[in-house]
């Protein structure tokens, strides 16, 4: 598996390639920790070039929303494919971290600070 990170604004795109299942949720879990530890709050997982997710993958997003929201920042999930959100509909993960349509969704449904102090569209 492959995590290529690309930073948008005030957004951070982590965009897994591949399968990540009981031996790649490892590097997944690395990636987006390293990114919340660098101040990188504001989180979107492309996963269109994911192939397949497991349980393991599953436990790694939720790990990932609830501490980028205990930091105060969010997660998105945007461009599943047909595989893929099967596994997020069937888990029911979907009714805590609703997918969306394209990044460019995701990053507008965040609303982030404003380097004044205000909130900010991203």
């Amino acid at each position: 598996m492959e995590i290529i990170i690309e930073r948008q604004d005030r957004v951070t795109i982590v965009r897994p390639t591949g399968f990540v299942d009981a031996v790649t949720a490892g590097a997944l879990a690395e990636a987006l920790t390293a990114q919340l530890q660098a101040g990188n709050l504001f989180l979107i997982v492309d996963l269109d070039r994911l192939e397949y997710m497991s349980s393991a993958g599953l436990r790694v997003l939720l790990a990932a929303l609830k501490e980028a929201r205990r930091q105060g920042g969010d997660l998105r999930l945007a461009n599943a494919r047909a595989e893929v959100r099967q596994v997020l509909e069937m888990s029911g993960f979907t009714n805590v971290l609703p997918i969306h349509a394209t990044l460019a969704e995701a990053a507008g449904s965040y609303e982030v600070p404003a380097p004044d102090g205000g909130t900010a569209a991203v």
